[in-house]
């Protein structure tokens, strides 16, 4: 299988100096582990870099297989992680071993790299004064399955991807927010790091802080990566469920972090409940039914203009992702304000870690 992963400028000469190294959160990723730590040893070696790989107790294998390389390797190292998070497992490694770091690469487990990748991020940062480059990234599919190859579709697709920085094509700039690759360390540091209360959106979350403080986020042109998809709709749902409920934590905290994309998604779980009514009433029906044709009739497009009859379910795929994110959002806000009020009808009664999150 051929991957997307690729560097669309020559070979990163001049990179600047500085010690880095690479984190990988991972759980149960023992289908992707091995190929991504060996896209990364030709850079961890010529960088001196080391490759902590941060598990937060997979039952699939994969610290074995990490184990097993890292007895061959000596630059990769397996850590615990027993908060599970991918925030707390970059936290821990600049906690335990950032003191002589200037930069950390985060690397997605889920995902393909080009060799040079971490060359031309270090290039990236120096030649636009940048405190973090975030990346571009591509969905593409691990096996040729109909509804694994819609799914990935859908979220290449603008009506899938509602226009996201990190998700098109072009040029690098400076931008608010994109996919977590390259951080100076004490960029990193001196906001505190990522939050943990956040299991999902930490990465928006981080972001806003940097933005705030003044530091500087390019989001690069000269590479982008290969994201493996969800494989069926299932588990889209449930993670753009998760997408959504971080969206709305980092709303609570950052109440000028929503754009105006967000709006219409903020508008499919209402429009779904008034749908419910339309036996009493058949026009509250309306809304969802339009909605629910545009998706579909986006991904007939999408399938028409690339040639692809079998992704022409990107359109079912598109609308779960975007119905589950608005569930999500207005899910977890439910919750939080039921906490509240359980917290103030009970007098007395301190805040629990679950009224924080």
């Amino acid at each position: 299988m051929s991957t997307p992963s690729k560097t669309l400028q020559p070979f990163a000469v001049n990179a600047p100096q500085g010690r880095i190294d690479f984190v990988i959160p991972t759980l149960n990723e023992a289908r992707h582990i091995r190929r991504v730590i060996t896209a990364l040893l030709g850079s961890a070696t010529r960088l001196e870099a080391r490759i902590f790989v941060a598990d937060g107790g997979s039952t699939d294998g994969t610290q074995a297989l990490v184990a097993q390389m890292a007895s061959q390797h000596p630059r990769i190292v397996l850590l615990h992680n027993p908060k599970r998070l991918q925030a707390a497992a970059v936290n821990l490694v600049v906690a335990q071993y950032g003191g002589k770091l200037d930069w950390i690469l985060r690397v997605d487990a889920h995902a393909d790299y080009p060799q040079d990748y971490a060359d031309v991020l270090l290039a990236e940062a120096a030649r636009h004064q940048a405190d973090s480059v975030v990346v571009r990234m591509q969905a593409t599919p691990a096996g040729r399955g109909v509804m694994e190859r819609s799914i990935a579709a859908a979220q290449n697709a603008l009506f899938g991807n509602g226009g996201s920085a990190h998700r098109g094509e072009g040029r690098g700039r400076f931008v608010d927010h994109g996919h977590h690759a390259l951080m100076r360390v004490d960029a990193f540091r001196s906001v505190g790091g990522y939050d943990e209360t956040f299991s999902h959106a930490e990465d928006v979350e981080l972001d806003q802080r940097l933005v705030k403080a003044g530091h500087r986020i390019w989001l690069t042109g000269a590479a982008e990566i290969g994201y493996y998809p969800r494989q069926s709709l299932t588990q889209l749902a449930l993670q753009y469920y998760r997408f959504g409920a971080g969206r709305w934590a980092n709303f609570r905290k950052h109440p000028d972090s929503l754009r105006k994309r967000h709006l219409i998604l903020l508008s499919l779980a209402p429009i779904t409940l008034l749908a419910l009514l339309s036996p009493f009433e058949p026009l509250l029906a309306m809304p969802m039914s339009l909605w629910l044709l545009a998706c579909l009739t986006a991904g007939v497009l999408t399938a028409w203009r690339s040639r692809q009859a079998e992704i022409v379910l990107c359109g079912v795929a598109g609308a779960v992702m975007q119905l589950a994110w608005s569930c999500g959002f207005w899910g977890r806000a439910i919750q939080d304000a039921l906490q509240e009020s359980d917290t103030l009808a009970v007098p007395g009664r301190p805040p629990t870690t679950e009224d924080e999150k």
